[in-house]
């Protein structure tokens, strides 16, 4: 039955690519629906490969993303009725907007043209519909966020697996900000701390002594503690600014949000130090106010152009998806400090959720050469050579490298097994499938955890008609990840070839609920999101003046 099934779906996939070769779109019965066909071309006239085309249904949030084939078409289908705004870009260019009005059952035909980014953007009608051009690069980068709106339907580059990555890789970007890693207490700091509470037992209000207790307490991340002698400091010098900020510094990092920002309220009222703006981004982002939070974060930045300052603004402009302007921000920040590690990284982390794929790798790669002992960017560019849709430049390599640095390392062996196979095409010859699988044997004995490469173990078993053993591994990764629902429907798959039917059809259904699951998690997650609404070129917001 599966056997059938496949072979009818590659009937019908080589029927509709013979339409879409020869310029004809087959209908496919649904009268109130039609569809967009197009070419990409540059200035010159010649068809552009792998560009990404947006389509944006007029006045929403959603949008839909394809990349060109070879010969630079692209196509959408099964459209509602309705105006919609097209758009490609490369790397390095832009085309203008083109709105294109759809009726039932039509076919529209479009041609886009690419010129150079700053011409593109002067030549489009942005407004605050949520759509973020990019920008031409300046030292200074030069937009105006307006406002937030909900970002319920998520617009996507490629398909939804890549929209999850990018959203994981904006994650793990924000977890890039905590640098410290929390040293054990030497025997001077022990020394430290008695010779201070000895002097608070002679005078516990003393101002000097309860300060110079909670900045160590606070350095040494010991927040509750560094609350309580820096509140007693406030209370004997409420006007000593740098006690006040310390103490606003430990009630943020104890979670005492409210509580910092009143403090950062009268400090801000007094001056306007980029640190302290830096924390009243911080502190506004977790009581809900995005947009007074990239404000503060912008205003730091601007004020003293600093890593840590032009960290904190891209991040918060690409966990609100303000994708163009994060990764504007962070090319400044680069060019500022082209020896940060986390700002290639976090610039990596943006260019990847702008479907510029190779342009991420090579972000990614330069952060690995600048310190090739830090696992950050080989496990980003890891992530990331898996969702692209093709192989990536520099990328193999450099997972060698971390591969050959950490050889136990289970996700270094892991990627580069999933770099190397890619980058040769995932080819079933002899010398490949051993190299791979050699590779992701050592994952799992480096961490029985790794369900990742249990799965593509399966998985090559599988394309080598062992569907026993590829049973095997694919249970093996499930009991490592009961979650993971590519290996329930791959064990599915198996034991359907194996004439289990009952077994298969139990693992079909165990899939379709956990891709429920999911999709109602990640539903939730993107409601919580606030979405940054843009304006471009310059807009002066008043409000976002101290």
């Amino acid at each position: 039955m599966m056997e059938a099934q496949m072979r009818t779906r590659a009937i019908v996939f080589t029927f509709l690519a013979f339409f879409w070769l020869s310029g004809t779109l087959v209908a496919d019965g649904q009268q109130d629906a039609f569809a967009i066909v197009g070419i990409v071309r540059d200035a010159q006239g010649q068809e552009v490969a792998n560009a990404s085309v947006r389509l944006q249904p007029q006045g929403e949030n959603r949008a839909e993303e394809h990349t060109t084939d070879a010969t630079g078409r692209f196509q959408f289908s099964e459209l509602k009725p309705g105006l919609y705004v097209l758009s490609a870009s490369t790397a390095e260019k832009h085309s203008n907007d083109v709105s294109v009005r759809g009726t039932g059952g039509a076919t529209q035909g479009v041609e886009l043209t690419l010129i150079e980014t700053s011409k593109a953007a002067a030549g489009s009608d942005q407004s605050t519909s949520g759509k973020a051009a990019e920008m031409e690069f300046s030292d200074v980068p030069n937009f105006t966020v307006a406002a937030v709106t909900d970002w319920t339907a998520a617009g996507g580059h490629g398909s939804d697996a890549v929209l999850r990555t990018s959203e994981a890789l904006t994650r793990d970007t924000l977890r890039l900000k905590s640098d410290s890693k929390g040293n054990a207490a030497t025997q001077h700091d022990v020394v430290t701390e008695q010779r201070l509470r000895e002097a608070l037992k002679k005078a516990p209000r003393d101002f000097k002594t309860n300060q110079e207790l909670g900045r160590f307490y606070l350095n040494a991340e010991q927040y509750a503690q560094a609350v309580t002698s820096l509140l007693t400091a406030y209370e004997s010098e409420p006007a000593n600014a740098d006690n006040e900020y310390a103490l606003a510094l430990a009630l943020a990092r104890s979670g005492s949000s409210e509580k910092a920002h009143e403090h950062l309220a009268r400090l801000l009222a007094k001056g306007d130090e980029p640190d302290w703006q830096r924390l009243s981004g911080e502190v506004d982002e977790k009581l809900g106010d995005p947009l007074g939070a990239v404000r503060a974060f912008e205003r730091a930045a601007k004020e003293d152009p600093s890593e840590e300052n032009y960290f904190a603004w891209g991040t918060e402009l690409l966990q609100h998806r303000a994708i163009w302007q994060a990764k504007e921000v962070f090319e400044a920040g680069v060019k500022a400090h082209p020896h940060s590690v986390r700002l290639l990284t976090a610039l990596g982390t943006a260019l990847f959720s702008a479907a510029l794929y190779d342009d991420a790798a090579q972000a990614l790669c330069e952060a690995s050469d600048l310190d090739s002992k830090d696992v950050e960017p080989y496990l980003f560019m890891g992530e990331v050579e898996i969702a692209s849709p093709n192989p990536l430049p520099c990328i193999e390599t450099k997972l060698e490298r971390f591969e050959q640095q950490e050889p136990t390392n289970a996700l270094a062996n892991y990627y580069y097994a999933m770099a190397y196979w890619k980058q040769h095409g995932k080819s079933s010859d002899v010398e490949t499938t051993r190299r791979v699988e050699a590779l992701l044997t050592k994952a799992v004995e480096d961490d029985p955890k790794c369900s990742s490469a249990y799965l593509q173990l399966g998985v090559i078993q599988a394309s080598q008609f062992d569907f026993q053993k590829a049973s095997e591994f694919y249970r093996k990764s499930i009991e490592a990840d009961p979650q993971s629902t590519e290996a329930h429907f791959r064990l599915g798959v198996a034991y359907d070839r194996l004439g289990q039917k009952d077994k298969a059809a139990a693992e079909f259904r165990l899939h379709d609920s956990l891709e429920k699951q999911k999709a109602a998690a990640v539903n939730r997650q993107r409601r919580e999101v606030k979405q940054f609404l843009v304006l471009a070129g310059g807009a002066e917001d008043k409000a976002a003046k101290p």
